[in-house]
């Protein structure tokens, strides 16, 4: 039995006839000039696209017109809070001007964020917003090779003046320090997946140890742990309970995927934050206050950083004296039960 014939897709010349309109009020009405038509002419014209259901072909008019109303979002780890939060506010500030985000996941991998970059360029986004899993040299190679107008979000380009937007991590980990140190807490033990090539980690861990070496109060210590590994966040945990005994002691993780670790690891040591031992996280994560007596957080406005990427990127691709600027967002302190007690 042979299979029927696919429907032939409708064409602007399709419109054209059913609205009794020429092709170029067609292509006028799509093309932002439809107030050089009568009312009666568009009426014509809404009527039959929505008759024939058409859509024009974004690709055809990115080749014509220099622009595909797309801009390519890459995050380092889509099941990280962080970077879901990200996507809703550049999505809907992308959608706020005319523009549809692509999004890929680099899944931490530093080999298929350079993929996705030269992907993405391929087909024909106007530009990039990067959440990077990590900026070496590879990332730094595919970046000049596209081309592509790019915004950095989290993570910065050591070195190399470029638009940046994020969390102002030295000022949020002072105030999360000053606030242990008020609460009377003598031992602290930061916890952080590698810092190499990530930014964001290396400006909290090396304001954290600063602050330890100008306090006279407080001791402390730092690990960077390779996730997921339960049994060394177990044992790293355990040795520093040991090892301040007696002390008034707290963890700090270093963002929101680690958080949850150290909550599990914690129960597996039988240990109640608020009550044994405090507990302080980078990331307000929605269930922190939901948790045992709730988990003390540094709050960021994640999705009005993705909006503020938008509307940088969107700056640079207008206006071609565009000044590369580093945007950054104060943290706020949320206090719980966790360091409250």
């Amino acid at each position: 039995m042979n299979s029927p014939k696919s429907k032939r897709s409708p064409t602007i010349r399709d419109v054209a006839a059913k609205a009794n309109a020429g092709r170029t009020s067609i292509s006028r009405y799509f093309n932002g000039e439809a107030h050089l038509l009568s009312e009666q002419l568009k009426a014509r014209i809404e009527s039959a696209i929505q008759e024939l259901n058409y859509r024009p072909n974004q690709m055809a008019r990115s080749l014509k017109h220099g622009s595909s109303q797309l801009l390519g979002l890459i995050v380092a780890d889509i099941s990280n809070p962080f970077s879901i939060e990200v996507l809703k506010g550049v999505e809907s500030e992308s959608m706020n001007h005319g523009f549809m985000a692509v999004v890929c996941n680099a899944n931490n991998n530093i080999e298929l964020e350079c993929e996705f970059i030269r992907l993405l360029k391929g087909y024909r986004v106007d530009g990039l917003i990067i959440n990077s899993a990590g900026v070496n040299e590879s990332v730094l190679k595919v970046l000049k090779e596209t081309t592509l107008p790019f915004v950095l979000l989290d993570r910065k380009i050591p070195n190399v003046l470029c638009d940046m937007v994020g969390l102002d991590n030295i000022q949020s980990a002072q105030m999360a320090f000053k606030h242990l140190e008020k609460q009377g807490f003598e031992a602290l033990c930061f916890i952080s997946e590698p810092i190499q090539y990530n930014s964001a980690r290396q400006e909290r861990l090396e304001s954290f140890l600063a602050a330890i070496e100008n306090s006279p109060h407080i001791q402390g210590e730092a690990h960077q742990l390779e996730l997921p590994n339960a049994a060394q966040l177990v044992a790293t945990i355990s040795t520093f309970c040991q090892e301040y005994c007696g002390m008034r002691k707290a963890i700090i993780a270093a963002n929101g995927v680690l958080s949850l670790q150290i909550a599990f690891a914690l129960k597996r040591l039988g240990l109640s934050w608020g009550t044994d031992i405090g507990f302080l996280s980078f990331d307000n994560l929605e269930w922190a206050d939901l948790a045992g007596k709730g988990i003390t957080s540094i709050s960021q406005p994640t999705a009005d950083m993705g909006k503020m990427a938008v509307t940088i990127l969107l700056d640079k691709l207008a206006n071609p004296n565009h000044q590369e600027q580093e945007h950054l967002f104060n943290g706020e302190l949320v206090i719980r039960e966790s360091t409250f007690f």
